[in-house]
């Protein structure tokens, strides 16, 4: 292999079989290509991307540990990534493990087709400086579903996804996020309620599932494998109560790598077209410098929350209605801003008169309109007792205390979830005084 020329592309090979001696020859004699490293195994790769050496990947289906997640590695070190498939040994499900790639082909099994292989890799590379599409935030192009899907399923027929999420300190995004769901459910629509909190998730200790596997750390792995589909999903998400189904989240914090970005993408596709309406419970944090604190390429701990914003339809808030809960609710506001995120429903939890005065809700609310421009707030008084029955027998709001005025401020809010709603700053709205 010669010395890299100006202008020419370097290609990364990591080709198993027989194939691999036509395809680097072919690779390398066409004037746009170099090959400049022949990779062992996935890692040496993952490697040689991260160096910069290739901006163009090649490699085998049956590489060990090839997945959903090595493929969005690859993609984020910046190289196109190009699959080969063994015709004769390849299923659906490797097709979906290796869906997210740049270019899936047959292996060639001559020089004529490893010829058309170069050819097709040059194509790509020619490519490569298209903008990337408006709906797909890494630039992939898909046609209809997205490829791990079994069928093309249209917009208006998917489930609707509601990201809850807020800032640090406990507000009760998992309270809201579970009774939101739990309403919804109850109002005859099929729910599924997924616990993505990488940092606390707790919601099926809410219900009361104390010997529960991690639903949605097994539905990744099978997305990453791909072998999800909806019986798998429905199987790992099983019903808690009419209409609602629980996929739950990792049982100790320090498993969070088993919830992967890439793989978590995969999970929403499918669970849209297991419910009409998906509620996540989100971790707090949307840091999202965490590559910065390691010296090679890691697994982030926030792309589960991130991934769910960005794949939301809707984005709920929760903050608390304390004065530090209002100060952390308007920076998280402003921090969803930067993102490019706008929130179509803020709720303020606990709101009362013991830290917001006695005209709390007015309070409250005024404080959101000067500081956030929020003006139509969804204010949760807050009812103790009620809760505190919930949590010791490991049941919702509308079980335990119906009349809760907590619990009908839920119910509000649950009426303006998943409906379609358009988004931008919520509408001016006026507020009625708890009674």
């Amino acid at each position: 292999m010669s010395e890299q020329s100006p202008g020419v592309v370097g290609v990364l090979c990591a080709v198993r079989g027989t194939a691999e001696v036509a395809v680097v020859r072919a690779l390398d004699d066409d004037p746009a290509l170099r090959v400049t490293r022949r990779c062992a195994d996935l890692a040496e790769l993952q490697a040689a991307a991260d160096a910069g050496l290739g901006r163009v990947a090649v490699v085998s289906s049956d590489v060990e540990q090839l997945d959903l997640t090595a493929v969005a590695v690859l993609r984020a070190a910046g190289a196109a990534v190009v699959v080969l498939l063994d015709p004769e040994r390849t299923s659906a499900a490797d097709r979906a493990r290796v869906a997210a790639a740049d270019l899936v082909l047959d292996a060639p099994v001559d020089a004529g087709g490893a010829a058309a292989l170069a050819d097709r890799v040059v194509t790509l590379v020619q490519g490569m400086h298209r903008a990337p599409a408006p709906d797909v935030p890494d630039g992939r192009h898909w046609s209809g579903a997205a490829p791990w899907d079994e069928a093309p399923v249209p917009p208006a027929e998917r489930g609707r996804l509601v990201a809850v999420w807020g800032p640090t300190g406990a507000p009760g995004r998992s309270t809201v996020a579970l009774n939101l769901a739990a309403e919804a459910a109850a109002a005859g629509r099929s729910t599924l309620l997924a616990d993505a909190d990488t940092y606390g998730g707790c919601l099926a200790q809410l219900l009361g599932l104390l010997d529960e596997s991690p639903g949605l750390a097994a539905a990744a792995r099978a997305a990453g494998q791909g072998s999800l589909d909806l019986v798998t999903l429905a199987r790992l998400a099983p019903y808690v109560s009419a209409d609602l189904r629980l996929l739950s989240g990792i049982t100790r914090a320090d498993r969070w790598p088993e919830l992967p970005g890439s793989a978590l993408d995969a999970v929403w596709v499918v669970a849209r077209r297991l419910a009409a309406l998906v509620v996540v419970d989100c971790g707090f944090s949307v840091e999202q410098d965490e590559v910065l604190s390691y010296d090679t390429r890691a697994p982030r701990r926030n792309a589960a929350t991130l991934g769910a914003l960005a794949a939301a339809d809707e984005v709920v808030v929760v903050g608390s209605a304390d004065p530090v809960g209002i100060q952390r609710l308007v920076r998280a506001l402003s921090d969803l801003g930067e993102l490019g995120i706008t929130p179509q429903h803020v709720v303020v939890n606990r709101v009362r008169a013991s830290v917001a005065g006695p005209q709390a809700a007015r309070a409250v609310a005024g404080a959101l309109e000067r500081y956030a421009g929020v003006r139509d707030a969804v204010l949760v008084p807050d009812d103790r007792p009620s809760l505190d029955a919930a949590v010791l027998e490991a049941r919702t709001l509308r079980e335990i205390a119906p009349g809760s005025p907590a619990r009908r401020a839920i119910v509000g809010l649950a009426a303006r979830v998943g409906q379609g709603v358009g988004g931008g700053v919520p509408a001016v709205a006026s507020v009625a005084p708890f009674a």
